[in-house]
């Protein structure tokens, strides 16, 4: 007999919307369980249960903003740390970039339960996304998720000449990190100075340490696209809504 499991992780799985978002919704009774409402937090489910929520809930996920911020150097991704403020803190409505092509209007209250789908270090910049919407959270950060990211990587060979193809080779794949083989990347020359990275993992300071593996230092670091969406001409320390016709 297959195991039961927690309505709020059932809900995550079927892509419905995040574990909170999911306890949320059962304590408002916008949960049914084969048609019944379920308005406990612990329930459990069988697989085969159908569970379907409430129009409420599809509309005030609709409402949920994701943000798209060009971090400077020297603010962390999610919590403050160290004296370090967090990228949050500059999503206000005069740093918003003029040609945002959304028609949302700004609101304090965005800054609810706005968090950062993925981390970018605090001396790299680029690309990082600000979500109220657990299904973005999860489709970029989950267990399962492949989403490509990508960066462009300014780095300096610590011995004499240049990086050997076959250390370039590595790059692309046979590291180990953390006891485990590194997914497959893609990784080569933009110039004579620096790298292009793309990944479907993200480990703590990941690019970081491969580079340190093959000899090299990195100088700079720079996200320019998450999945399908890109940073383009986004300026630093300034931000826009994701558009409805994005997806990552």
């Amino acid at each position: 007999m297959t195991e039961p499991v927690r309505l709020s992780k059932r809900m995550s799985e079927l892509g419905l919307c995040s574990r909170r978002e999911a306890d949320e919704w059962i304590e408002k009774g916008w949960v049914r369980v084969d048609g019944v409402v379920v308005a406990v937090l612990g329930s459990k489910v069988l697989p085969h249960q159908r569970v379907t929520v409430e129009r409420q809930a599809a509309a005030e996920q609709s409402k949920r903003v994701t943000i798209l911020i060009n971090k400077p150097m020297g603010f962390v991704s999610g919590q403050a740390e160290d004296g370090y403020k967090p990228a949050v803190v500059l999503v206000n409505a005069e740093s918003r970039w003029s040609e945002d092509q959304v028609d949302t209007e700004f609101h304090p209250k965005q800054l609810r339960s706005l968090v950062p789908a993925g981390r970018l270090d605090i001396d790299s910049v680029g690309l990082l996304v600000l979500t109220q919407d657990g299904r973005v959270a999860k489709h970029l950060i989950g267990e399962d998720s492949s989403v490509e990211k990508e960066y462009l990587v300014r780095v300096k060979y610590s011995k004499p000449g240049t990086l050997p193809e076959h250390e370039l080779k590595r790059l692309n794949h046979g590291l180990i990190m953390d006891g485990k083989p590194l997914r497959h990347a893609k990784v080569f020359w933009m110039n004579e100075d620096q790298l292009s990275f793309t990944l479907r993992e993200g480990k703590k300071r990941q690019i970081r340490r491969m580079c340190d593996m093959v000899g090299l230092k990195v100088i700079g670091l720079k996200r320019v696209r998450i999945g399908n969406v890109k940073l383009g001409d986004l300026p630093t320390g300034q931000w826009r809504y994701l558009r409805p016709d994005e997806e990552f």
